[in-house]
């Protein structure tokens, strides 16, 4: 869910311009679960922009305070959101931790690195929502260790029906600066896409598997 639409817009925006999301609805990318997409997104490279990524710090931090105070931990999801979810931890000084997606096979054999206890309040910060598998993965494990998860922030959500109903059923609250409603708002905003082109963006995610140009 999105709180803020301006934030979303502006969000979007910034994503469009640092090239951390492409769009090309004419010539797609395809994932590595082989699907043809237009849309490819690797928030990531939000990290190289300075301006940028205390923008996007501030907003997480900003919306995890009204929805929840202040947490005892923050948690990023490994690996895209250990960056981001960091900054946020930085800038509200709070521990940070971060969720793998299995426990290691040597040394301790962590899962989560850093020091939660049981019965902590926990965020989870992510840095993209696709299925949402991974990111409620990183939440069981979180909630197997003792901790109590609030809920989840993230950059940017695809929207999927399927994720949205996967959250539904962990009984998860799941808020993000920007997602994909948003997004071709603003590339239709932009001017930078044929109508033709914004038709094929809405297209792709009513039925992502099988879509194609």
């Amino acid at each position: 869910m999105v709180r803020d639409k301006n934030i979303a817009i502006k969000t979007a925006e910034l994503l469009l311009q640092i090239k951390a999301i492409k769009l090309q609805p004419q010539e797609p990318f395809t994932w590595a679960s082989g699907w043809k997409s237009p849309i490819y997104c690797d928030n990531r490279v939000t990290l190289s922009h300075p301006v940028i990524r205390n923008f996007l710090k501030e907003q997480l931090a900003v919306q995890i305070e009204a929805l929840y105070g202040k947490p005892d931990v923050i948690a990023g999801v490994a690996t895209g959101a250990i960056g981001i979810g960091m900054l946020v931890a930085d800038y509200l000084n709070l521990p940070f931790i971060y969720v793998r997606p299995e426990a290691k096979k040597h040394g301790r054999q962590n899962q989560i690195e850093g020091h939660l206890e049981k019965g902590q309040t926990v965020v989870v910060i992510e840095d993209l929502i696709s299925t949402g598998k991974s990111s409620l993965n990183a939440v069981d494990a979180l909630k197997e260790s003792g901790a109590e998860v609030k809920g989840m922030l993230a950059l940017f959500s695809y929207g999927f029906n399927f994720a949205i109903e996967n959250f539904k059923t962990h009984d998860l609250e799941l808020t993000t600066l920007s997602d994909y409603d948003h997004l071709i708002e603003q590339a239709r905003q932009s001017g930078h896409f044929k109508v033709e082109e914004i038709e094929l963006l809405k297209s792709w995610r009513k039925d992502p598997s099988t879509w194609n140009v």
